[in-house]
């Protein structure tokens, strides 16, 4: 039944719909403030990234055992030139492998698939060293091309960066040792020096002490 209060009836005309927006703005009760989160990986350069799904062969049990679908990164430090591969799962971030590409690491077709590959590596994923025999697997051809190539490359260029780290202590150690000999040689070149002097002043003190005996027993 309508109202028939003329102010009562108005209030209800001019009350908004239930959806209709009356403009109003409603702060916020706690106000979240933005949070940095770090991914350890602020002070390294993407050298690649790749969607792919990572296997690593359980050895007790003899088969392949999935470690996630995700992104495969070669990432290198900006300071010490070294390269490391970092898979992540795509929902949850979590890291599936964690290892350094070092000078000797090698890279091969698993066989029968020319979209995958395996390599021996030392991994940290799970926090602890172990030696981990890993497969990847690629959407395409070219993928796992990309991928054993730009692996290959990174190892070539650590072992040319040790070579030049040895060739660089090498030439270190000679130039100390150079230096070492040469001050050796200059120690022993004064010592003579020092002694012929030495003979001399002694010489001529018992030349004067002869002089002197010889005008005593003159007089």
């Amino acid at each position: 039944m309508a109202s028939t209060d003329p102010e009562h009836r108005e209030e209800e005309e001019n009350a908004p719909a239930e959806d209709e927006d009356t403009g109003a703005q409603i702060a916020p009760i706690v106000r979240l403030e933005e949070v940095a989160v770090s991914t350890g990986e602020e002070d390294e350069d993407p050298v690649l990234d790749l969607k792919a799904k990572l296997y690593r062969f359980d050895k007790e049990g003899n088969q392949w055992k999935e470690r996630g679908t995700g992104s495969v990164k070669f990432l290198k430090h900006k300071v010490t030139g070294k390269v490391r591969l970092v898979m992540r799962q795509s929902k949850t971030l979590k890291i599936c492998a964690n290892h350094l590409i070092i000078a000797g690491m090698t890279v091969q077709e698993h066989a029968g698939n020319d979209k995958s590959c395996v390599w021996h590596a030392t991994d940290f994923a799970d926090e602890e060293l172990k030696d981990e025999l890993f497969c990847i697997r690629f959407a395409s051809v070219e993928n796992c091309k990309t991928f054993m190539e730009t692996f290959q490359e990174v190892a070539e260029s650590q072992k040319k960066q040790e070579e030049n780290k040895d060739a660089s202590a090498t030439a270190e150690a000679f130039e100390k040792l150079s230096v070492e000999e040469k001050n050796k040689d200059k120690a022993t070149g004064e010592a003579p020096a020092a002694t012929a002097e030495a003979n001399t002043e002694s010489k001529e003190e018992n030349q004067k002490e002869d002089e002197k005996k010889a005008g005593d027993s003159s007089g």
